[in-house]
Parts: structure tokens; sequence; C-alpha cells
């Protein structure tokens, strides 16, 4: 059984359509209707969708939760998702569902930078890449398009794994917790439609809110490195800074305040962040045991 999830946002222009196309390829549609003030939720009703109603705007995040909720308890197969602002291609599902139907992947991403012919505006390329980045520091995985919200997960991966982030940082967070528990993750090419306005996320509070729970995300899972090592290097600028005072006291009888100052300050940031990592890496150790 295959089942399609689309988190829709007033999305009432595009919704139908793309349902009617989706009835093709899917056994089920669920529409999770993100606290729309139009007619989506409605719509997607007639269209004969299982949709969820937000009361309120949840969030991106928020919205791919309640869709992974719903398809827990169908319990299919396959479950991909899709968007709803008209950017993705019907014709594409065939490829990220190959490999999880042929057992060779857990979790496929339609990514926009296998193939030329998706033409991405630079400013979106550009805060892919960084954001691909910073999930491929994390991870011991090397993808190409991290945000890409055309995917498909398989059975294993719905019953074992529970998106927390209602933002953009979604993405990031699936594909974390995907990885410590060793899910198989692979990408295939897909092409996206950037024509017209179909984005409806603003570039600059999308990409703040990714980075945001990407290092969110970081700073639970490696918090020895996250908060460690930037500790180890303000201890080491403080003591620079320290001995600094001390030889110019020795040879003036004077203090230099400002030295001083830097010293003492930075000493102080580099005993929290090495104390806080270590409490954090304590008490990640113990929920994880008790789970």
């Amino acid at each position: 059984m295959i089942v399609v999830g689309i988190p829709a946002y007033n999305e009432e222009k595009n919704i139908a359509g793309i349902i009617i196309k989706l009835q093709s390829v899917a056994d089920l549609i669920i529409v999770c209707n993100d606290g729309s003030s139009d007619l989506t939720s409605t719509i997607a009703e007639k269209m004969g969708a299982v949709v969820i109603n937000h009361p309120k705007n949840l969030g991106y995040g928020g919205a791919i939760r309640s869709i992974f909720l719903k398809a827990r308890e169908i319990n299919p197969d396959v479950l991909v998702t899709f968007d709803a602002d008209g950017q993705h291609r019907i014709e594409d599902i065939s490829k990220v569902l190959e490999p999880i139907l042929n057992n060779t992947s857990d979790i496929v991403i339609g990514s926009r930078f296998l193939e030329q012919s998706t033409k991405i505006p630079k400013y979106r390329k550009i805060g892919i890449k960084t954001i691909t980045g910073l999930t491929n520091a994390t991870t011991n995985i090397k993808l190409t398009d991290s945000q890409s919200g055309f995917r498909a997960y398989n059975k294993k991966v719905l019953g074992e794994l529970t998106p927390s982030d209602y933002g953009m940082g979604v993405s990031t967070e699936i594909l974390i917790k995907a990885n410590n528990k060793k899910f198989r993750i692979s990408e295939v090419p897909i092409t996206v439609l950037y024509e017209g306005n179909t984005s409806t996320h603003n570039p600059v509070s999308h990409g703040t809110s990714v980075i945001l729970s990407t290092m969110k995300f970081i700073s639970i899972e490696h918090p020895l490195k996250f908060y460690g090592i930037p500790g180890i290097i303000f201890l080491a600028i403080g003591l620079f800074f320290t001995v600094w005072t001390i030889q110019a006291f020795t040879a003036t009888r004077q203090i230099i305040t400002n030295v001083a100052l830097i010293g003492i300050g930075t000493i102080l940031i580099g005993t929290v962040l090495l104390v806080t990592s270590i409490m954090l890496y304590s008490l990640v150790n113990v929920v994880r045991e008790r789970r």
C-alpha cells in the first residue's frame, strides 16, 4: 500500500489538481491542512483524501509530524511526502519508490542536484547547499539535498521515527534521527518546477529556522564536540591572556585591565561550555539508556 502525504497551508489553487494526479499512483492520500484560512480542507475532503485539520498553523514540521502519525495508524508499505505548491512532478514518484520497493533503502530523498534539468534560483541553491553541508557534518552520510520535502519512507521508518520539530528544521531532524538508527538513506534525481511564486516560505526566515534547528540537533547528538571543543578553545585563549597579564604585572607592577578582563571572561566562558558539554552528554546518555 502506497500512501502520499501532503502538508498544505492555503493551497486551494493547487490541491485539487495535485490530488487528481496522485490518485493514479497512490492507494491513499493524506492531506494535513495546517490551519489554512481558505478552502484547502474542503476541497481535499471532496476529492477523497484523508484530511487532518490543525486548528491553527503549526508549521511545516508540525504538518509532517501529523502525517507520520496518521500514516502509522494506516500502516502502509511506503509513505511519500509531497509538497502542495506545485513544484514536484507526479512522474518522479516512481523514482523515489523504486529503492524502497527493491528493499535497497529505508528512506529515499528526491534530490534537486543530481541532474541538471532543474533550474534552482541561486539564493536557494546557496542556502540548500549550506544547510546540507551542516547535515553532512553531523551524520556519516553524504547528501546533495538534505532539505528536499519529496521523500519516501518504508514501514520500518514510520514505526520507529517520530518527528518533533514544528519548523522547517524537520527535514534535518529526520535525517539525523534516521542516521542514528542506522536506516539506509539514498537519493534519486528529481526535477523541480520553479515557475512563478510557488514557494510560500520566506527564504530568510526559512534558512534561519533550518540552521537553528540543525544546530539544536547537533548540540543534542554531539554535545562534547558542539560545546566541548569551543570550551577548550576559550580556555586556551583565556590562559594566554592570563599569562600575559601576570608577565606584564611582574615586569611593571601594573595590571593591563583590558587584557586581564579578556582573560577572565574567556576562561569563564570556556568553563561554562565544558561543564555544559559534560552535563548534556550525561543527560542524553541517561535518556537513551532509559529508552
